[in-house]
């Protein structure tokens, strides 16, 4: 008859189960059962990667079948060769399902029969976790009565029976028995006969049937090792001191039916049942349709108010009139919009940037909404799309079948405002931030895993020591092992090696995705469940980005950056200094004196070109225009540069090197950067027009380039790339060069509509850096921390660009830097109490309102603004009080003596509320380099000489460059 896995546990009920959801799915698979049911703890996010994988399967098998019916067509890439005695001809159901534990004692695995059912099992889950921190539920068993509509339930048999447990399921099985089921299942101990035994009797003491299950913990014993690692994990123990929380074998994991029939030999029925149930679960996850808000407002259907907003905003854009080109473009965008449906999605990117922009909170459309003329005429972006070369069909695409994924940079400290506003506009139960899911890589792998195998501190420092970026496939080699100190041939440590390498990959917890919002117009607690975050006022779904691009879930993603908190203050500065009103849109484009200064590579603090890279690169590159902007961002990347494709581009440039194109075909995709290509859409079309990938094999081509993917690796295209250049007629070295290039995007590729949203910021900083230096410099330093640079070498560049800076003052100093006027009429940068370290806002605020006409002495500070002894000390080592003519020790010595009573117990009855007056003293003055030494041990800065002016004296003019220079290097 056939049997189904009714209740398994995947490596989602984290640090617990020793599988991937994907193994159980191709292990079920293999094993030929009728249908699985992923059933984590309290949790639901591993079911899609269950289901994912099961489609993949369909596709192997389909694809074999086609293959035996036309032995003569293309070849097809190789699937996973079957297990001996095994074979990959059918493919189960996926059930979706979550174990429940409740605060009763009880444990029930919760499967949806059908839409309604799905819903329910969300929102009880969703109740569960909303009134818990996260990563936890409360679950009671009144929240499961009110919420078990649609749903099939199988109680999981006791190992011992309390009165407690008793009492909470004669009160399931009376309200919800025709839905209820026993669950039995082994332990492997030699005693799971009496426990089957004692199973019916309970089962028939409340009138439910029983059902079989292995309740596996891993598809396959093999997994029994870094089960238990995973417990010591948990536990926070060590191999050794596991004891009976250790597996005492490898036997909990997925069964055949032929295995489940001789352990359930004497109740064949409960084996027979776990299909009949099955059957009755009819939920297919793929069966979710996901509703967006439908954004109607005002009777205005979502279509008519997105064609007005784009025209008008086309208007608005184009002031001297709208080119045809632009104008056919829009109509195009906005017909395959309507055809796909995805008006509303527009819309509500739309009005999250104009509640942005009405808060005075500066944002810019990035990735892909570059491509697209409605984004532009929004006001999404502020990139206007080179109508004819940037495609429309790479952001939203018939062919595809893909939602649009719009990216939209906010304020980095302004963000949470958004946030916030989306929260209250659609209500938590109908919007959620997407999880991320944290997996094991290298060096946190092998630190857990190395310290639950009891490998001392050093060993695991030295271990860790040769990881760089992710663990290699066959861990440190030997001969390097034997370098840092460590014998390979160790059984210890050769065992915890092989572990590190398994457990690389596992999902170790759930964390928030950056900012990608899932926004719904029914109840998103139906669609998914619900959590909360670690911030406060954050809430999230199970499910990852990977996840919701699977079923086909549309998202905005909500990001922060810092760049545009410093263009938004520089922005407000010139609005006050030089009643100048500026935006992203408006900035006098390609002014010469920009190009000229980056063509210097005098770009510290300037967005994307700021690193020793990109100033390398710069005077090279030359950059002449916005498009050379946006080569410039793209180019200096792990992609191009491990590709070898940044030297053949720039001797092309410099005309050193003929540009040559391999074919006519290629010579389109090519010509914009002659010939070498730089950006992810050329990666592609490489691949369509130079292998003959098929648009979905390009697609999933696309994927595999995504940045920090957790398997990060595109190689498995190479084969079938290799051989469509070579049927194509390309010269293998050409190809082979092209696939290391697309390889490169694997750990960090740039799209070209992405890199043009990027050079807007690139030239808007610029601008701002070039005619307005100390204005920049200013907000640079207002929205730290960010960037390459410190407080130190920003203040250093603007005085080198002629900025007068002046100290922090207690007389003229805001919280924030600010500009003031000088005698002459220019603009000097007055830094704030912000730089200083270990000075709070709120302190800053009292002294400042305190302030009045001024402050005379330390100890008016100390009256007029309250501050206590800890914060005047602070000031005093600051230097603030120069102005009052008091040098650091004589404010930080009056600092001191104005201590507070309660501090000086000897004094307790002198004073009523006063300080200890202490006589003048006459103290040393400080040298200049002791001033210098204080300046960076209070603030990171000093506006005196330069430390190595002190000492350039003693040294020699050869030891004077060299070391001038590795000065430099190290300070960046």
């Amino acid at each position: 008859m056939g049997f189904a896995e009714l209740s398994i546990t995947s490596n989602f009920t984290f640090l617990t189960g020793g599988s991937h959801p994907e193994e159980y799915a191709r292990r079920a698979a293999l094993l030929g059962l009728e249908a699985i049911a992923i059933a984590d703890v309290n949790s639901v996010a591993g079911v899609v990667r269950a289901w994912s994988e099961l489609r993949k399967i369909e596709e192997e098998i389909a694809d074999r079948a086609q293959a035996m019916a036309d032995p003569i067509g293309p070849p097809k890439p190789p699937h996973l060769p079957d297990p001996p005695g095994l074979r990959l001809d059918h493919v189960p159901r996926l059930l979706p399902a979550s174990c429940l534990h409740l605060t009763e004692g009880l444990r029930l695995t919760a499967l949806p029969r059908d839409r309604t059912g799905w819903a329910s099992l969300c929102r009880v889950l969703s109740i569960g976790r909303l009134r818990a921190r996260k990563g936890e539920c409360i679950l009671h068993l009144d929240d499961l009565l009110a919420h078990a509509k649609g749903l099939e339930l199988l109680l999981h048999a006791p190992d011992r029976e309390t009165p407690e447990w008793r009492r909470a399921a004669e009160r399931l099985s009376r309200r919800l028995g025709p839905q209820t089921n026993l669950l039995m299942a082994p332990c492997y101990d030699g005693q799971d006969k009496a426990r089957f035994r004692r199973a019916e009797t309970v089962s028939q003491a409340l009138g439910l049937a029983t059902v079989a299950s292995a309740r596996p913990l891993m598809h396959h014993g093999s997994r029994r090792r870094l089960t238990d690692i995973l417990t010591c994990i948990r536990e926070g123990l060590r191999v050794e001191e596991l004891g009976t929380a250790a597996q005492a074998n490898a036997e909990q994991r997925l069964r055949s039916e032929a295995e489940i029939r001789r352990i359930f030999a004497e109740h064949p029925d409960a084996v027979d049942r776990s299909v009949e149930i099955a059957a009755r679960a009819q939920f297919d996850i793929r069966s979710l349709r996901y509703e967006y808000p439908s954004e109607i407002a005002e009777g205005e259907s979502a279509a008519e108010r997105l064609a007005r907003l784009a025209r008008a905003g086309l208007e608005w854009r184009y002031p001297q009139g709208i080119p045809e080109r632009a104008q056919k473009q829009l109509d195009h965008e906005l017909r395959l919009i309507a055809k796909l449906g995805y008006e509303p999605y527009f819309l509500t990117v739309h009005d999250i940037v104009a509640f942005a922009r009405g808060r005075g909170i500066l944002c810019q459309g990035r990735g892909s909404a570059a491509n697209s003329i409605t984004c532009y005429a929004l006001g999404v972006t502020s990139v206007s799309p080179e109508i004819g070369t940037m495609v429309f069909e790479r952001f939203v695409s018939e062919a595809r079948n893909e939602p649009p994924d719009i990216d939209v940079d906010f304020e980095h400290e302004r963000r949470e405002e958004v946030i916030q506003h989306i929260y209250e506009r659609y209500g938590r139960h109908r919007a959620g931030l997407c999880a991320t899911v944290i997996h094991y890589r290298g060096k946190r792998a092998v630190r857990e895993v190395g310290k639950a195998m009891g490998l001392s501190e050093d060993v695991l420092s030295a271990l860790s020591s040769q990881i760089w970026g992710s663990w290699s496939r066959h861990g440190p080699e030997l001969e390097r092992m034997r370098e840092i100190g460590l014998d390979p041939d160790s059984p210890r440590l050769k065992q915890t090696i092989r572990l590190i390498e398994e457990i690389i990959g596992f999902p170790r917890h759930l964390s928030q995705h950056v900012g990608g919002f899932v926004i719904t117009e029914g109840r998103l607690d139906e669609l998914v469940p619900i959590e909360n975050a670690t911030m406060e006022d954050r809430t999230v779904i199970s499910w990852d980005k990977d996840d919701i691009d699977a079923l086909g879930i549309l998202k905005v993603d909500i990001l922060a950056l810092g760049m545009l908190t410093c263009i938004r203050k520089a922005f407000a500065l010139l609005k006050t200094h030089h009643q100048a009103d500026y935006t992203l849109a408006t900035l006098p484009p390609e002014d010469p004196a920009v190009y000229e200064m980056l063509c210097r590579a005098d770009s510290l603090g300037v967005f994307q070109v700021e690193s020793r890279a990109q100033m390398n690169f710069l005077p090279r590159m030359r950059p002449r225009c916005f498009y050379d902007l946006v080569i410039q961002v793209a180019i200096i990347r792990p992609g191009p540069i491990q590709g070898d494709m940044v030297h053949p581009f720039i001797r092309r440039r410099n005309g050193e090197e003929e540009v040559s194109f391999p074919s006519d075909e290629l010579g389109r995709v090519l010509a914009k950067t002659l010939g070498v290509p730089l950006f992810q859409e050329q990666a592609m079309q490489i691949a369509i027009v130079g292998a003959g990938f098929t648009p979905e094999e390009a697609d999933r081509l696309r994927r595999a380039l995504a940045t920090f993917k957790k398997h990060g690796n595109v190689s498995e295209f190479r084969t079938r790339f290799m051989r469509g250049m070579r049927q194509n007629g390309y010269d293998a070295e050409f190809a082979e060069r092209c696939f290391s290039q697309i390889e490169g995007f694997g750990s960090y590729g740039f799209p070209e509509s992405h890199a043009a949203s990027f050079a807007l910021l690139v030239y808007a900083s610029s601008w701002l850096k070039r005619h307005h230096p100390g204005i920049f410099a200013c907000a640079l330093l207002n929205a730290q921390p960010m960037g390459f640079y410190a407080p130190a070498q920003i203040v250093r560049d603007a005085r080198e660009h002629g900025v007068e800076v002046r100290p922090v003052c207690v007389n003229r100093s805001h919280w924030d830097n600010v500009m003031e006027r000088t005698e002459t009429g220019a603009l000097a940068l007055r830094l704030g109490f912000r730089q200083i370290k270990s000075m709070r806002e709120e302190d800053a605020e009292w002294l400042m309102a305190a302030r009045g006409n001024g402050y005379l002495t330390v100890e008016d500070v100390w009256r007029r603004a309250g501050l206590n002894a800890r914060t005047l000390t602070v000031l005093a080592e600051a230097d603030v009080f120069a102005a009052l003519g008091l040098s650091r020790r004589e404010a930080l010595w009056a600092a001191r003596a104005l201590v507070p009573k309660r501090e000086l117990p000897l004094f307790a009855g002198d004073l009523d509320g006063e300080g200890i007056v202490e006589g003048r003293v006459t103290l040393p003055a400080m040298t200049e380099g002791e001033e210098v030494v204080e300046d960076y041990v209070a603030m990171r800065l000093t506006l005196r000489r330069h430390p190595v002016a002190l000492i350039r004296h003693r040294l020699s003019p050869g030891l004077d460059r060299r070391w001038l220079a590795a000065h430099a290097l190290r300070a960046g």
